[in-house]
């Protein structure tokens, strides 16, 4: 799947679009899962091109949060094609839990013949940590976006990320024409944990739209020697 292929969000154009009923009705998750669409994420292009410029060759990525695959893709498609991408999601909105369209989109979007293994694991992202044990060398975390939360995520996951290896955080800062805001979760603890007190060991390598993407101090050329174009 190519990068035309994902409806992106759009904050660049210069005027916004209303919408009419029918693109307001497409949205819900049912119509990508029928292929009546195509994935839409939650992401802009900007930000799909940095998450595969930092997944690049890596062969050990978690992704906490998944929605309709569309960041999925742009791991899977740059990663290491004999490594293993983790997707960690509950699903768990859903009215219909049966049916669960969005669980549904997300494997349409993500699952293909060949190439890196897809392993689902469909549980809360801490739950799932309590029996983590694999090293990381890519991590998103992109799940629930209460600062707590987020907080606990990065508790909970980044000390499995290797020495090299990166963790990004979406919705995490704020930029022109932007969804984010101060009082967001992942803003806030990105301010608080990597800009008021550097976090020890850890260091901005760059931001995109409302990612912000940290490495290990002690890797942090071989990052950025990895992460360019």
């Amino acid at each position: 799947m190519t990068k035309t292929e994902i409806l992106f969000a759009d904050v660049h154009a210069a005027e916004p679009r209303s919408e009419g009923w029918i693109s307001r009705a497409t949205r819900h998750p049912f119509f990508a899962w029928a292929g009546l669409r195509a994935p839409m994420a939650q992401h802009t292009e900007a930000e799909h091109r940095a998450l595969e410029k930092y997944a690049r060759g890596c062969r050990s990525l978690v992704e906490i949060g998944v929605a309709e695959g569309a960041s999925a893709i742009a791991l899977r498609t740059s990663m290491n094609p004999e490594g293993m991408l983790y997707l960690v999601d509950p699903f768990h909105l859903s009215r219909a839990p049966m049916l669960n369209f969005l669980r549904r989109a997300a494997h349409r979007a993500v699952s293909i013949k060949g190439g890196p293994e897809i392993v689902w694991i469909e549980a809360f992202s801490h739950d799932a940590a309590r029996s983590w044990e694999r090293p990381i060398d890519f991590l998103l975390i992109d799940g629930d976006h209460r600062e707590e939360a987020v907080e606990q995520d990065w508790n909970d996951w980044s000390p499995h990320v290797v020495d090299n290896g990166v963790v990004v955080f979406h919705d995490a800062r704020l930029f022109p024409r932007g969804w984010t805001s101060e009082h967001y979760g992942p803003v806030r603890f990105v301010n608080r944990i990597f800009r008021r007190n550097p976090s020890p060991g850890w260091i901005i390598c760059e931001e995109v739209d409302s990612l912000v993407i940290v490495g290990r101090k002690t890797g942090f050329l071989t990052v950025f020697r990895r992460a360019r174009p």
